[in-house]
């Protein structure tokens, strides 16, 4: 297993922290696909194999409160990239929610920002939105055009829609190393070795006198098809029983909401995809066998920034658009509300001031990377994102006491209004799932103590409240416990409070 050595990690860092620290750091951005934030050993599963990533943990922070304020890969793209919530810029996949984003709105995201100030900016892999000259709905077939778009905002660019087939396009096209990454694909490469390859490539063609921040969203760890897979780490995996975790469900989950059971896609999926033993493992060991190869292309990331001598001016962040079930609570999916859908990891390392492991405990939402990305580099966030800043809790500078009490969460997808996406009376087929008492549309909030949500379009509407302190598999409703009512209460006003944050 090639991995970077951390002794060798912390003897480049230990020299020359001061004389580059007052230089703009080069950020990278890796964000992984459904990769669920306990499968990784720095979270406590070392069953999943990831010693590269886990080197990272060791000289960064790790957070263990970090959240994706909606679970689910278009809206949440959209929301880290440009720092506003799913119900401010309403780019998702179904109605009312539907929108392409606009130009204008792009670039006011922290790439854009940081382009303007003048780094040289890049994005490898998945990108899973649309941008158009204005915003519009149904984003469903508009078409893509990355270059027309985004071509002012990255100046290397080799990306997709969801797979490398659909959509692909790669720039600069005067560079033929890059071109041939994706047009001489090596037999038995998978698409996670060719974004390795061009990360090595946007390295390899830095200026040495201009900062830059590359953001990387890896195709995997969703689908689990052998061609998404490079097979030869699939090896390590394939006789392996992996742990099972207490909230996974054999068969169907009777105590899921009526509503979600007849109409989430997560129940039928899992049926299909995790609901016995051996569906579990044959999901799990696919999964692991894709993070593994996403942590060998981190560990050789780490190696050539040091051999360019920029390892200790980068600050590199490791995250997950969102979670996924894997069978617990008797779901497959993600977008519901519960902590496998929208708890993420989040690492960050900064060469400037590597932080020994430290583990952090603040919450966090995907809605603070944007204006903590521009922060990092000495960037003022435009008025327009709504996440907070966090550079002050990775450097100790943050008062705790004036830190955020909760995070908002929300679902708005409904699969009925997915494969209803490009009809023509899609609104109407929105409002007919509304009168019909089949939305699962819900809102929520994390605290560091308590979970809720609502079914809000359900009538009577369903609330559930978890003590994630002493119920962190989420077991146990509370909403219905006198005892808990007070708490309730108040969870049930501040959603409201953040929500009417969110849609300002």
């Amino acid at each position: 297993m090639k991995s970077f050595p951390l002794l060798m990690l912390a003897g480049l860092l230990s020299a020359n922290l001061t004389a580059g620290s007052a230089e703009r750091p080069n950020i990278i951005f890796l964000m992984t696909d459904d990769q669920r934030w306990d499968n990784l050993g720095c979270y406590g599963r070392p069953e999943f194999v990831t010693p590269n990533i886990d080197a990272l943990a060791e000289r960064g922070v790790v957070f263990d409160q970090a959240f994706v304020t909606v679970a689910i890969c278009m809206p949440s793209r959209v929301t880290m990239m440009t720092g506003r919530h799913y119900s401010s810029h309403r780019v998702g996949f179904v109605a009312p929610n539907d929108y392409t984003l606009s130009r204008a709105d792009f670039a006011l995201g922290y790439p854009g920002q940081l382009k303007k100030a003048g780094y040289r900016t890049g994005f490898i892999g998945k990108v899973g939105f649309t941008v158009s000259q204005e915003a519009q709905r149904p984003w469903a077939g508009v078409p893509f055009d990355y270059k027309g778009n985004m071509g002012g905002v990255f100046d290397f660019f080799a990306g997709a829609e969801t797979v490398e087939t659909k959509g692909l396009e790669v720039w600069p096209e005067e560079d033929a190393e890059l071109q041939a990454i994706y047009q001489d694909k090596v037999a038995g490469e998978s698409r996670t070795v060719r974004t390795g390859k061009a990360i090595q490539r946007f390295l390899e063609t830095q200026p040495a006198d201009q900062p830059f921040c590359l953001s990387v969203s890896f195709y995997a760890v969703k689908h689990d098809s052998n061609n998404h897979m490079y097979m030869p780490h699939f090896d390590l995996f394939k006789d392996y029983d992996f742990s099972v975790p207490e909230n996974w469900v054999d068969g169907a989950n009777e105590a899921l909401p009526q509503v979600v059971k007849d109409h989430a896609r997560g129940v039928y999926l899992h049926k299909q995809r995790t609901s016995t033993p051996e569906l579990y493992q044959r999901q799990v060991r696919r999964f692991a066998t894709q993070g593994y190869t996403v942590d060998q292309q981190v560990g050789m990331l780490m190696e050539k920034l040091a051999a360019m001598g920029e390892l200790e001016n980068t600050v590199i962040i490791y995250t997950s658009d969102n979670g996924r079930y894997q069978g617990s609570h008797g779901l497959f999916d993600k977008c519901i509300l519960y902590e496998e859908a929208v708890r993420a990891p989040l690492i960050v390392f900064d060469g400037r001031n590597p932080q020994q492991g430290r583990r952090e405990k603040a919450l966090i939402s995907s809605v603070d990377m944007a204006p903590t990305i521009l922060s990092l580099a000495g960037v003022d966030a435009p008025e327009i994102m709504q996440g907070r800043d966090f550079s002050g809790v990775l450097d100790g500078t943050q008062d705790m006491a004036s830190w955020r009490d909760a995070v908002l969460l929300e679902n708005l997808f409904l699969v009925d209004l997915f494969r209803s996406k490009s009809k023509p009376n899609v609104m109407e087929i929105n409002q007919q799932v509304i009168d019909n008492n089949e939305s699962y549309r819900s809102r929520g909030v994390r605290t560091e103590r308590f979970k809720y949500f609502i079914y809000y379009e359900h009538d009577p509407v369903i609330e559930e409240l978890y003590d994630v302190e002493k119920d962190p598999l989420e077991q146990h409703n509370l909403a219905g416990n006198p005892e808990y009512a007070e708490v309730l209460k108040k969870l049930r006003q501040r959603t409201e409070e953040l929500y009417a944050e969110a849609v300002e």
